[in-house]
């Protein structure tokens, strides 16, 4: 393993090496017509000025070398396209540099033949012009040390060697004159080189950094992705005989409420009850990350719910002995009252969790247009190292036996999600072995007129049995369910239909229309057995023409099934159902009532 990651790291360094080197080569390619077609300027413009001067065989010459050459190299010589495959980069480099060598040495040949002693005209305007030329070069052929060196060097190598050797003033101090120019332009071009190289390497090696981070960022989210269906599917697969237990368990514990075996049966419903409240935190997780829970802030006075709060969790910290303080504040905040109680919920009961001796605060103060809103602790209290890490699902400290009676660690998770959601900021400061202070920072509201007791909205007061206007149609692929719902509900006195599919709900609609018994409820499992079950209530409805109300029943937690439920509109609960929150539900969509209940 450990020689493999150094082979990985040269495979990519060579990569990145030849990444640069072909940039290189197309940005010279790039101005590759442009550049001869300068060069054949330069001839036009010499070649009159040498014959009228000279009139001798120097001209042909000149041109016989110059033009094959060039239009060899422009027409003949293979030239670089996108398509090149990469790992022939070098290739091509050497390619440029034998060009750069076949037109250096053509070059070379123009100050050997032209400058002489007698025509300071001719040979002034040739410096200039070899001059000019060599810049061009510098400039064109940069990207590529060797190719600008080979055809700059041996023009103006010959330029100074043929201007020296006609041993005049003039034209020594014109070979000085260029040797200083040469040196100049090859520094320029050099560093030129040097910087466009250092240039193409950090992009490059940016685009690989942001290349590798965009993989592990798809790699997380994919992670991600598979641990939320994963999550969604074994849920589900728990909730489907968690509702049935629950169902049963209800009828069982109504039937034995007057025998000694009811204590059994209250036992065993509170475990029920406990699994299912393990069940409904990752099941609020999926329905943050779907996007189904939505906030609706507005003034909310923070006493009113820090009482309730108060009147929850008092009995627990008594169990353990602990001091419970709420300190009232007047304050009112800008939020969502039902969302914020959930995020104190799980931060007061986190805190009573991890407390040992001494007890829970929550203070309140007043920060210009902020409130701090702090849930304290003198509990275990979190390393530094661990900080960062609480807010993630399944994540305890402290727990590393996964003690059931911490829960699932999924509080803290739940509650930076609807931080996100409602834009309130969550900040938290521990030393260990002296406790912990979870901060909630949220928007200062102004002061309202209460015309009622309470602004949370909190769970309504049991009601007694439902007295519906009809039965309960019951569409369900699992035996269990069915029979469950049909001993629960037909304790209180409600009739049940159970199916196990659309076909079997359309026998029992027709046969319902034909005795005149009418549907009070449509219930339906939204996973059946190869069937959408919101689809199948939607065309029951339409078939029959039913009023009675659709209500959804499943154990689902996919964010995008959850998405799909919540766009519809339909009622739904989420198995297991209590039976408590099944018959107020009913209550709720049922047309008539029992007045009394």
């Amino acid at each position: 393993m450990s020689a493999a990651a150094p082979l990985a790291t040269d495979s990519a360094a060579d990569t990145l090496t030849l990444r640069v080197l072909q940039r290189r080569v197309a940005a010279i390619y790039a101005n590759y017509p442009s550049n001869f077609a300068a060069r054949l300027a330069f001839l036009a413009l010499v070649a009159p000025v040498v014959y009228l001067q000279f009139q001798d065989w120097r001209v042909p010459v000149l041109l016989a070398v110059q033009l094959p050459v060039n239009l060899f190299c422009l027409y003949v010589v293979p030239r670089w396209t996108t398509a090149e495959p990469l790992a022939d980069s070098p290739a091509w480099a050497r390619r440029l540099t034998r060009v750069a060598m076949l037109l250096g040495a053509a070059d070379a040949l123009i100050p050997a033949l032209l400058v002489t002693a007698g025509n300071e005209m001719v040979t002034m305007l040739l410096t200039v012009l070899l001059m000019g030329n060599c810049m061009r070069v510098v400039q064109s052929l940069r990207p590529l040390m060797a190719p600008m060196l080979w055809c700059a060097l041996p023009m103006m190598l010959s330029l100074i060697v043929s201007l020296a050797l006609q041993a005049t003033t003039l034209h020594l101090l014109l070979a000085a004159y260029v040797a200083i120019f040469l040196a100049m332009a090859l520094g320029v071009g050099v560093r030129e080189n040097r910087e466009l190289s250092e240039t193409l390497m950090l992009r490059f090696e940016k685009e690989e950094l942001a290349a590798r981070l965009n993989e592990k960022i798809a790699a997380v989210e994919q992670a991600s992705a598979e641990k939320t269906r994963f999550l969604a599917t074994a849920s589900h697969d728990l909730r489907q005989p968690m509702h049935a237990i629950a169902l049963f368990g209800a009828a069982m514990e109504r039937a034995l409420r007057d025998h000694p075996e009811g204590r059994n049966a209250e036992r065993l419903m509170r475990a029920v009850d406990a699994l299912g409240a393990s069940l409904d935190a990752m099941l609020d997780v999926s329905r943050l990350d779907a996007g189904v829970v939505t906030a609706s802030p507005r003034p909310v006075q923070l006493d009113t719910l820090l009482l309730a709060l108060n009147q929850v969790f008092l009995p627990q910290a008594g169990q353990k002995s602990l001091q419970l303080r709420v300190r009232a504040s007047g304050v009112w905040v800008h939020s969502d009252p039902n969302l914020l109680y959930r995020m104190l919920s799980n931060l007061l009961d986190n805190a009573l969790k991890y407390t040992r001796h001494g007890g829970v605060t929550v203070i309140t103060r007043t920060r210009g247009g902020q409130v701090w809103l702090e849930v304290r602790d003198s509990g275990i209290g979190i390393a530094s190292q661990q900080l960062e890490r609480i807010f993630e699902e399944f994540y305890q400290v402290d727990n590393p036996g996964r003690d059931r009676a911490r829960g699932l660690g999924i509080g803290l998770s739940i509650v930076q999600r609807l931080a996100k959601l409602l834009g309130h900021s969550v900040q938290v400061r521990s030393r260990v072995g002296r406790g912990t202070c979870f901060r909630l920072v949220l928007p200062l509201a102004e002061e309202q007129e209460v015309s009622e007791p309470a602004v949370l909205e909190l769970p309504p007061e049991l009601r007694s049995a439902p007295l519906l206007h009809g039965r309960v149609l019951l569409v369900d692929d699992e035996a269990e369910i069915r029979s469950a719902m049909t001993q629960l509900l037909g304790a209180h006195g409600i009739v049940v239909e159970a199916v196990a599919s659309e076909a079997e709900a359309r026998t029992a609609l027709a046969r319902c229309d034909e005795e005149g018994s009418p549907i009070a409820v449509l219930m339906c499992d939204y996973r059946l057995a190869g069937e959408d079950g919101l689809a199948v209530g939607q065309r029951l409805r339409e078939r029959f023409a039913l009023d009675a109300p659709l209500l959804i029943v499943t154990g689902e937690t996919s964010p995008e099934r959850l998405q799909r439920v919540r766009a519809s509109g339909v009622p739904v609960l989420f198995k297991p159902v209590s039976a408590q929150t099944l018959l107020r539900t009913l209550a709720e969509l049922s047309p008539v009532m029992d007045e009394e209940s």
